[in-house]
């Protein structure tokens, strides 16, 4: 039988600018790849592209004025609460820059100890040691600090209270709270800036008696004064391009990812399956932070990505249903095990233990971590025998 698994390896391309065939440079890159390093692509192959790489092929960028011209036009009365955003230079940083340069006054709530993706500014034991309750104690900047002092990020060494008011050029008062309706003590106007409780969020503000919110989701969901936009995300999923822009989540993935399918088809005569990968959905068990400060891990995905895996846990197999065989003989036996499996596993005692998760949320960790996020130059994932079993030769 085949000794080798699931191979994941980074692919590398050119430099992708603003205008560049990403369907043909994929296509291209992966198959030279495979005739560079001498493996040979197959059936139901996945190819994962990164979602900045495809952001930056159709130019889908803002600058912080087209921002602020949003915000204004959506927020005309000029003050407006904001509440809990990831502490991230990356991530949020120029998204609040261009919101106060939209408005006057912002109410900015910050969630403690840490924020929604696990960035931390205090610990859980400073919080008993000090005998505080963060799902009732709210505090402004100044006690805050009276409790707890100086509060730097382990990691990037940045006081996030400080740097966000910074960014403001003055006009955001800090409020520590982790319910979003603290702010309606100070505005009936609200940008949720939460990610993946911001449904949640909206419904509870409405619920408390504000007057008007939206999510960062709901902001640049159009082209303003020619800037770029998604309208699903808006400025969700965004990252830092420049002092003065951000670069957007992709738009028209799908799109992309099916002609991509089909290029592959036409060159190698293999149907590939096509995935956009953003951040991982993973979590760092020292450092707390889970990995997804993306909307979703993947915003499109061809056909065969559908699903959940439907495996039979080998380990449970060894252990409860081989009786004595061994070697050869306990091979073979898991081996029909595996081939005469349900069509759907879910409930069932042999599946118990297997991950429960999409496939593309899988697939797309594994893209996110073959990638990395620095200088490795591989924006194109190649993963091959993902879908083979044990049964497979």
């Amino acid at each position: 039988m085949r000794l080798i698994g699931t191979i994941s390896r980074g692919v590398r391309c050119p430099i992708i600018k603003q205008g560049d065939d990403l369907v043909e440079i994929v296509a291209k890159s992966v198959i030279d790849a495979a005739e560079e390093s001498g493996f040979e692509l197959r059936d139901r192959d996945v190819v994962g592209v990164t979602e900045s790489v495809l952001a930056r092929a159709q130019g889908n960028y803002a600058s912080l004025d087209q921002i602020a011209a949003d915000v204004k036009t959506k927020f005309p009365k000029g003050v407006v609460g904001l509440t809990l955003p990831i502490l991230s230079r990356n991530r949020f940083s120029q998204i609040l820059k261009g919101i106060s340069m939209g408005v006057d006054k912002i109410y900015l709530v910050l969630s403690y100890p840490a924020d929604e993706v696990g960035n931390p500014l205090i610990t859980w034991e400073q919080l008993d040691e000090k005998n505080v309750n963060p799902y009732t104690d709210v505090f402004t900047e100044d006690e805050f600090r009276a409790v707890f002092g100086e509060v730097i990020h382990p990691f990037t060494g940045v006081d996030y209270i400080n740097y966000y008011k910074e960014l403001t050029c003055g006009k955001a008062t800090i409020i520590m709270a982790n319910d979003p309706r603290e702010v309606l003590k100070y505005t009936k106007e609200v940008i949720t800036a939460d990610i993946h409780t911001r449904f949640r969020s909206k419904k509870s503000l409405y619920a408390a008696g504000a007057e008007k919110v939206l999510g960062i989701d709901e902001i640049l969901t159009e082209s303003v004064n020619g800037s770029g936009f998604h309208p699903q995300y808006g400025l969700l999923g965004s990252n830092l391009a420049t002092d003065t822009t951000v670069k957007l989540f992709p738009k028209d993935c799908q799109e992309f990812v099916e002609k991509t399918q089909v290029r592959f088809k036409e060159l190698c005569g293999k149907t590939i399956e096509v995935m956009i990968y953003g951040d991982g959905a993973f979590k760092d068990p020292v450092g707390g932070i889970w990995e997804l400060a993306d909307p979703v891990v993947s915003p499109g995905f061809t056909s065969g990505l559908e699903g959940t895996p439907n495996e039979i846990k080998l380990k449970y197999l060894a252990d409860n249903a081989i009786g004595d065989k061994a070697g050869k003989e306990a091979g073979e036996a898991i081996k029909e095990m595996i081939k005469n499996k349900q069509d759907n596993l879910v409930n069932s005692m042999a599946s118990q233990g297997t991950t429960p998760r999409r496939l593309t949320d899988l697939l797309g960790s594994l893209c996110d971590l073959t990638s990395g996020s620095g200088d490795k130059g591989t924006p194109i994932i190649l993963v091959q025998g993902y879908f083979d079993t044990f049964a497979d030769k």
